[in-house]
């Protein structure tokens, strides 16, 4: 069973970094392609809670946000995090690395090594 799951965008360079880490460090992970399989509100609030990362900066603010009309600040809480993710799982930032009760954002890249070797 693998001791590491990474929320993954396969078009995405930082979240393919994180594999290349996890591999390069010998870590069997579970590779979760979350566009095609979005989490639900119970698995987003569920890494809520494990996120080390303020709720806030899983969420992607980018260019498709901002066509949305999104205002960051309604997207501080877990609830209204896993709420608008449910509704645009492409807004979730990427990649998420998952491991016992602990997960980050894997931005920058060197956060992943050191979250590795933890």
């Amino acid at each position: 069973m693998p001791d590491l799951t990474i929320l993954h965008n396969s078009a995405c360079s930082t979240s393919r970094h994180a594999l290349d880490e996890a591999s390069a460090a010998g870590v069997d992970a579970e590779v979760v392609p979350y566009l095609k399989k979005p989490l639900d509100r119970a698995e987003l609030l569920d890494l809520l809670a494990k996120l080390e990362d303020p709720p806030a900066d899983l969420v992607r603010k980018d260019g498709f946000f901002k066509a949305q009309g999104l205002d960051a600040d309604d997207y501080v809480t877990p609830e209204a995090v896993a709420d608008l993710l449910v509704e645009h799982p492409r807004l979730m930032q990427r990649p998420v690395l998952v491991r016992g009760g602990r997960a980050i954002i894997g931005r920058p890249k060197d956060r992943v090594a050191a979250f590795l070797a933890s």
